[in-house]
């Protein structure tokens, strides 16, 4: 390899400042910048002869094609020392581009590394000489910070450089092999990533997933304890079903007649309902008591009143905290079917349990009992 020229060397220094100016404006991981620092080892003679191991530098522009691959100009530099004493060191300087292919930036399992695999088409100037070249790097990246806009890892690339016939030199292709470490800088995560969490089992950084069930808290109606993705991430109770605003009771809770106090065939469904309310810390619930349209407006208001009074205090003393319950009588103003039959009037007996989040305007909903 011989000297490189002045007029190279600004194009080149141009070229590399070029690409770190480059704005980061798209999405996500969309763009990113890779600097890769190495030891550069000559495999093959006339090179391996010549020169001693040296230095290399790289510098790469990617852009996200897909999740798992980007496209982008590369850009590196060489110098390998003579291994006489006084005599010019060898220098390559490469221009090209090419693809990588990694895991997605936004996975969380193993850590959250990512492998990936790259290769390179390449002109590669050498002192007067002009040559194509290619190379294949593998290499781990391991995220820095939270948002994974910095990403650090181990590399290791295999450079070959074509060398045409000429007459009176010696031919023989060049082969380099690189280790060294690669530094990534992109924009990152979207700090708003996690409200186009998709429903489906994969757990990413993007959608977080608060009790790890692989269930995005954005859909998932039980955040903090573990259930399967066709239960919308709750754990399967026998007796109840968390819908998205209400748990929605399989099976009636039954009264003395006329009477506030609770039959005991009613004590393993608010067993449950105790259960559910334990393992989802965050639920605040409104207990609704109603009635049907048999007797006066007033009597039907203070028994839905203290029917829901009743299952308030039946929870409270199962050790769920009263602070997140209330308790409402809605009398026979809300009904689910019609008064006009026995059976009609059955299903409108009932008590239903209205689930509530952490932030909620306790004014609107009553105060606790």
């Amino acid at each position: 390899m011989l000297e490189i020229n002045r007029s190279l060397k600004r194009y080149v220094v141009g070229a590399s400042l070029a690409l770190c100016a480059v704005p980061l404006s798209a999405h996500a991981t969309d763009v990113a910048i890779k600097v890769e620092p190495g030891v550069t080892i000559p495999l093959s003679a006339p090179q391996s002869q010549i020169y001693s191991a040296g230095a290399s530098q790289s510098v790469k522009l990617l852009f996200g094609l897909t999740p798992f691959l980007d496209l982008g100009p590369s850009t590196s530099f060489t110098i390998l020392p003579n291994r006489i004493s006084g005599q010019e060191s060898g220098v390559a300087w490469t221009f090209g581009g090419g693809l990588r292919l990694h895991r997605p930036h936004d996975a969380v399992s193993f850590y959250g590394i990512s492998p990936w695999l790259d290769a390179d088409l390449l002109y590669v100037r050498t002192g007067p000489l002009n040559r194509l070249g290619f190379d294949a790097a593998a290499g781990l990246s391991f995220p820095v910070t939270a948002s994974r806009s910095f990403w650090v890892g181990p590399f290791v690339r295999y450079l070959h450089v074509g060398q045409p016939e000429r007459a009176g030199f010696d031919n023989r292709d060049a082969k380099l092999f690189t280790i060294g470490l690669s530094f990534e800088f992109g924009t990152g995560l979207s700090p708003d990533a996690s409200a186009s969490c998709p429903a489906c089992g994969v757990n990413t950084v993007s959608c977080p997933d608060s009790d790890g069930d692989t269930v995005p808290d954005t859909i998932d109606r039980c955040p903090d304890v573990k259930g399967p993705i066709e239960n919308a991430g709750c754990p399967a109770y026998k007796k109840l079903v968390v819908q998205k605003d209400k748990l929605e009771l399989k099976e009636k809770l039954y009264f003395a007649f006329d009477q506030a106090t609770l039959e005991e065939s009613s004590y393993p469904v608010l067993d449950e309902v105790v259960q559910a309310l334990k393992d989802n810390k965050k639920f605040k619930v409104q207990i609704e008591g109603h009635t049907d349209s048999v007797g006066t407006k007033e009597h039907n208001q203070t028994l839905s009143e203290q029917r829901a009074t009743t299952v308030l205090d039946y929870l409270a003393a199962h050790g769920i905290e009263r602070a997140r319950l209330v308790s409402k009588g809605f009398s026979s103003s809300a009904p689910t079917d019609t008064n006009v039959t026995v059976e009609g009037r059955e299903n409108n007996r009932r008590v239903e349990f209205v689930v509530f989040f952490n932030i909620i305007n306790d004014a609107s909903v009553g105060s606790p009992q």
